[in-house]
């Protein structure tokens, strides 16, 4: 008797399948459907939508930046020159060593443009002064040499004293940086905040600085320019800027951080924002060339002095009287100035304040400013947070992020235009009292 049909046909069971993934899996699209993902990824639609309410900037325009300028730097000079014969009258000292003020020129030229003028005349130690503990103490070497080197060439080319030089140099600087953080954020955001942001960087506190024989206006005119480039995509044409302005302040290395974080995001995204290698090897060359840059002044240092560490070492020189002399680790020099000063207290600020600084960069309004902006915004906090110590000097620091104040709730209504401006006057005046007149910036 022959078996059923079923029987003969053998039974074909499935394979068992390897489940050991799935969890996985879920967890994966359990996190990319979280709050946060989705935040995040409304974080980075916003910073690469293309900027909205931006118009073709209109005929007149440096007209208008120029008259600005004017404005603000015949109230920078009104209120040093008040401050200057209040302090000849009392008889202040000024200056690091608290000597009777001379010229009006002694007077702009103080404090750290003063240093300038010796590296202008008599170029850099070849050794370091030290204490009897072996800590180096404040030296040329903190000074780097494109704005004094330009002020030797200039002088000598017109016949004038450095002093003047400095000073007219500084001025041409602050008005090529002024024009051009207007042309960069009238290409991230609308007219109003774009005007008003110059407005309010031209009257700031530490603006005085514009008509000092500092280097600030030359390195923000540099870094700025770069930014400008960066947006319009000409990254080759960053790299001499960037490299100007890696010997002529510290803070480069923000930019090059942008660039770096800009080239990631390009190269991630080519399939939606083609990526050439022109463009992508230009973008490297420019980041790449910024970076070394920016690092060599330490090895230059430590070259020409024969002593190891000659540039750390010498900027550590300023930190003594604050926070003694242990050594440089990044990241660390706020909780260290805030600890020895507040105790817990201050590190619970300094927290505090990285906190305000993540919620400033994750806000819409900074966040629409675009990717070059807020890279570069994020980068130069970094940079601070992590090489300076927090002092009076601080505040000046602060300048090259002058871009933030695009975002428009600094300018959203006529009051709160009033109350700033009013502030970044009240306020340079202190300023000038208290940062150069009687104290060090």
């Amino acid at each position: 008797m022959s078996a059923p049909p079923s029987e003969l046909v053998p039974t074909v069971r499935p394979a068992p399948t390897d489940d050991r993934l799935a969890p996985l899996r879920d967890r994966g699209r359990r996190l990319l459907d979280s709050r946060f993902a989705r935040a995040l990824r409304q974080y980075g639609e916003d910073v690469l939508r293309a900027p909205q309410g931006v118009q073709p900037i209109e005929r007149g325009s440096f007209t208008r930046v120029l008259l600005l300028w004017a404005i603000a730097r015949t109230v920078n000079f009104g209120l040093l020159w008040g401050f200057y014969s209040i302090a000849k009258a009392a008889r202040w000292g000024f200056g690091p060593d608290g000597e009777r003020l001379g010229t009006f020129f002694d007077y702009l030229t103080g404090w750290d443009a003063d240093r300038y003028g010796q590296i202008a005349a008599q170029g850099y130690p070849m050794s370091l002064p030290m204490n009897v503990s072996g800590d180096i103490l404040p030296n040329n070497w903190a000074f780097l040499p494109v704005f004094p080197y330009l002020v030797r060439f200039l002088s000598g080319a017109t016949g004038l004293g450095w002093q003047p030089v400095a000073v007219l140099i500084s001025l041409a600087a602050g008005l090529g940086a002024t024009w051009v953080l207007f042309v960069l954020l009238r290409t991230v955001t609308k007219p109003r905040a774009a005007w008003w942001s110059v407005v309010f960087f031209s009257f700031a506190p530490m603006s005085f600085l514009f008509v000092l024989g500092y280097s600030e206006g030359l390195f923000m005119l540099l870094v700025f320019s770069g930014m400008l480039l960066a947006i319009k995509r000409k990254y080759l044409w960053i790299l001499p800027l960037g490299l100007i302005a890696a010997y002529t302040r510290p803070g480069v290395l923000a930019l090059g951080l942008a660039l770096g974080i800009l080239f990631l995001v390009r190269f991630f995204r080519r399939r939606v924002d083609p990526f050439p290698v022109r463009e992508w090897a230009s973008l490297m060359a420019a980041g790449l060339t910024i970076a070394v840059a920016g690092l060599s002044w330490s090895h230059i240092a430590q070259e020409v002095t024969g002593t190891k560490n000659a540039y750390i070492r010498t900027e550590l020189g300023w930190w003594l009287d604050y926070v003694g002399n242990d050594g440089f680790v990044p990241f660390t020099p706020w909780f260290r100035q805030a600890g020895t000063h507040l105790g817990v207290v201050g590190i619970i600020l300094v927290i505090a304040l990285l906190v305000a600084f993540v919620a400033l960069m994750w806000s819409r309004p900074v966040r629409r400013l675009g990717l070059i902006v807020v890279s570069y915004i994020f980068s130069y906090g970094v940079y601070i947070f992590a090489v300076f110590l927090p002092q009076q000097s601080t505040f000046r620091l602060l300048m090259p992020m002058a871009p933030i104040l695009a975002d428009d709730r600094w300018s959203s209504t006529p009051r709160r235009r009033t109350a700033i401006l009013v502030g970044c006057l009240v306020l340079q005046a202190v300023a000038i009292l208290l940062l150069w007149t009687r104290g060090n910036p």
